[in-house]
């Protein structure tokens, strides 16, 4: 049950009425007024060899459209360089915040490819791969989204098995897409659509031993879950991602490989502050207000998203429209207000912990 009301909350902030975003506002109290390292190769992470730069922040990209809806891929490549002007150690391309169930195929490829393109190795980038009516089409998909480039193609978990079905039946649907995908780098997303299929200890030490992923993308929420899954994945060479803000500085500390939370979409730079000094016991007591700030933050600006989050990123300076295909409900005055707060909180955060901008308004 609890799973289940966890999807519809997050599906919800994909869909939310005009009112949402005020209404989660209203809970918050008032406001605190360089060289990029890259991932390492396919070897060296199966070697266990991490690249340099500790723990990363990977945003999970939005996509641009233009005013008749498609995809706007100067203001996609404006978008790539403010992530990685803000500090991100990898892209992930082509997930639910992209709006990918919005996308129609050729889309989803050119999507990657442009970003792969973009980017021109300055961190790897990772996409969705598993689409497809039954395994045959899912694993050609993958095929060729890994032909755009990608450093791993990722599965989604709940398109491997119905709701239904068992742990048994979602592993020997992997353990297939497996022998159909050859030597393809991948990696896993508990996506919350179209239901959330979170891996199970029996499931996850079943990927885990194939050898085959090298990126999970985390949704339990749960940090009991989450250092279940950590402590199973110790030595192995495949880096865990948090996707829930809250647990930022719990699943750093507790030894993810980083975090990959919608709220990067807003203000990518904290994240990325909070990856480079969660393990610094000097900077504790500011490590606890930061993570405290991102908390009580996290419902707002998960309502009316993506649009929230074009509206912000625009604010910030980037050319985004807010238009959204997944959320076709324009922004209120009202909710624009309570993000333009949302925005001088950000900056106060900013001017606290010495953090340079990567764009200014």
């Amino acid at each position: 049950m609890a799973e289940r009301t966890d999807r519809r909350r997050f599906i919800r902030t994909l869909v939310a009425g005009p009112l949402a975003l005020t209404a989660a506002f209203a809970a918050v109290p008032h406001a605190r007024a360089g060289g990029l390292p890259t991932w390492a190769d396919e070897t060296r992470l199966r070697a266990g060899t991490l690249p340099p730069g500790g723990k990363k922040f990977v945003p999970v990209m939005v996509t641009p459209y233009t005013d008749e809806g498609k995809i706007d891929f100067n203001h996609l490549s404006a978008l790539v360089d403010f992530y990685l002007a803000a500090g991100a150690r990898g892209l992930f391309a082509n997930c639910l915040s992209s709006e990918m169930y919005n996308l129609s195929t050729d889309e989803r490829i050119g999507l990657a490819e442009h970003v792969v393109k973009q980017v021109n190795g300055r961190v790897p980038v990772v996409a969705c791969g598993s689409f497809g009516n039954n395994l045959e089409e899912r694993a050609e998909f993958t095929k060729r989204m890994h032909q755009t480039g990608v450093k791993a193609v990722i599965l989604i978990t709940s398109h491997f098995a119905l709701e239904t079905e068992s742990d048994d039946v979602l592993i020997g649907n992997f353990e297939r897409f497996f022998g159909m995908t050859g030597n393809i780098p991948l990696g896993t997303y508990e996506c919350p659509s179209p239901y959330k299929r979170l891996l199970t200890p029996k499931v996850f030490t079943q990927l885990l031993s194939d050898n085959r992923l090298i990126y999970h993308k985390d949704t339990s929420l749960d940090m009991s879950l989450v250092r279940a899954k950590l402590e199973l994945a110790k030595g192995n060479p495949l880096e865990f991602f948090d996707a829930h803000a809250p647990n930022t500085m719990y699943s750093l500390q507790a030894g993810a490989r980083g975090m990959s939370a919608i709220a990067g979409n807003f203000y990518p730079e904290i994240f990325v502050w909070m990856c480079d000094h969660a393990l610094d016991q000097a900077m504790k007591e500011k490590v606890e207000w930061m993570q405290s700030e991102i908390t009580r933050m996290d419902n707002v600006v998960s309502a009316s998203y993506p649009r929230s989050s074009k509206y912000f990123l625009r604010k910030r300076g980037l050319p985004l429209r807010e238009f959204s295909r997944s959320n076709t409900t324009p922004l209120t005055d009202k909710e624009k207000q309570v993000l333009d707060g949302v925005h001088g909180t950000f900056m106060g955060w900013c001017r606290d912990l010495g953090i340079s901008r990567a764009f200014h308004a």
